[in-house]
């Protein structure tokens, strides 16, 4: 059946109750604790030497995860057509946010980069919350605009322009890693909204270009794509992070020299605990523990365009649409950051979600997840089931 609106018709008697959906639950929860003891094993060196506490970042990660979990419970307890009437709030709030972070006094430097807001023990990393508030203004912007959207050029550039703007603040930071998964999480979710491929490939074409004249246009950059084309060329210098990275994932071959048993987190791999705990996890567990992860991850990123597809078949157009929108996001963020692990992609200083240390991922990302869920439960309790465009305009 070839439907571009719909109809619904509701059920009596529907339940309740919330509604969970084990297969989205189960994979949060393993990668969680997962991920919380990678965090202590990776962390325990430099935190015992640089702060005489050896479960410092560890503790401070199970504070994260329990305020994670409570955005988490936000987010289930929200109906998601709050998001979607303040969806322009959102955006301009995305926008103060990343212009806050770049203003004199307020933002707050690491290893030259601009990205971090002070709030009281913790610093906040503010595009990983104003990429949500971004995506959700393009969810439903997606639905609004639909019909423009779809057949119109100029109507299409809208969003783009949008993106392209928070990509410049992002750009300034600098975050390219931020930059990019933002960009690409956009176009694929105006894809899905309709969007004509001979309209997409403009931009796609010129985000390409832009991207290459970026990355050779800075010498910052240029260092970094050529350690990530021959780390070996100068292992000690530029090549460094990637090589020791490289070396903890080989020596950890089938089943890894065990937990707590890594040589590369201490002191050899810079970011052990963040950037590249996955690395340490590669050596403590092996080929097994790596396959363990990505398998949690693809079933994690699977499930969430499952919701997708049962929103947009019960006629959430919205819930669709944001549902893709957590599911493409999530798979890109871990895809870059284990790529980056592997020396398959340049390095790009994001985190691997429910994974690394880090308050704001895990805030933002277990938010997010609630958001998630509720769009499971409010499909599975709505009794809604299409109806034929033509007997809606009976």
């Amino acid at each position: 059946m070839s439907v571009a609106t719909m109809a619904y018709a509701r059920s009596s008697g529907r339940p309740r109750r919330l509604v969970l959906d084990p297969w989205l639950i189960g994979p949060v929860l393993a990668l969680l604790l997962i991920g919380l003891v990678m965090v202590g094993s990776a962390s325990i060196g430099i935190s015992d030497r640089e702060l005489s506490e050896p479960f410092y970042y560890f503790e401070r990660q199970l504070v994260f995860v329990a305020l994670g979990l409570v955005a988490a419970i936000v987010g289930v307890g929200v109906p998601t057509q709050f998001w979607e009437k303040q969806s322009i709030w959102l955006l301009a709030g995305a926008f103060v946010l990343l212009i806050l972070v770049l203003t004199p006094g307020l933002g707050h430097e690491v290893n030259g980069s601009t990205r971090w807001i002070r709030l009281g023990v913790m610093n906040f990393q503010v595009s990983e919350l104003a990429r949500v508030m971004l995506l959700t203004w393009i969810a439903s912007f997606a639905v609004r605009r639909a019909d423009e959207l779809r057949r119109d050029f100029k109507g299409f550039m809208k969003p783009i322009g949008v993106l392209c703007a928070a990509m410049i603040l992002l750009l300034a930071e600098p975050d390219f890693g931020a930059a990019t998964v933002l960009m690409a999480t956009g176009l694929a979710v105006l894809f899905l909204a309709g969007v004509r491929l001979r309209h997409l490939a403009v931009p796609f074409a010129l985000g390409i270009g832009a991207m290459l004249l970026l990355a050779v246009s800075s010498d910052y950059r240029l260092r970094r794509l050529k350690a990530f084309l021959d780390p070996w060329a100068d292992p000690y210098d530029s090549g460094f992070q990637l090589t020791q990275s490289l070396i903890a994932i080989g020596r950890g071959e089938w089943f890894g020299v065990g937990l707590g048993s890594s040589v590369q987190k201490l002191f050899y791999l810079p970011e052990a605990h963040t950037d590249f705990v996955f690395a340490v996890m590669a050596e403590e567990f092996g080929l097994a523990g790596v396959m363990l992860v990505i398998a949690l991850f693809v079933v994690l990123v699977g499930r969430a365009l499952g919701i997708g597809r049962e929103a947009a078949r019960a006629g959430f157009e919205f819930q669709s649409y944001l549902a893709s929108a957590i599911g493409i996001w999530l798979g890109l963020q871990a895809f870059v950051n284990v790529g980056v692990n592997m020396g398959l992609l340049p390095t790009k200083g994001l985190t691997l979600p429910l994974f690394s240390y880090g308050g704001s991922s895990m805030l933002v990302t277990l938010g997010w997840l609630g958001v998630l869920a509720r769009i499971h439960h409010e499909t599975a309790v709505s009794g809604r089931v299409v109806v034929p465009r033509e007997a809606r305009r009976q």
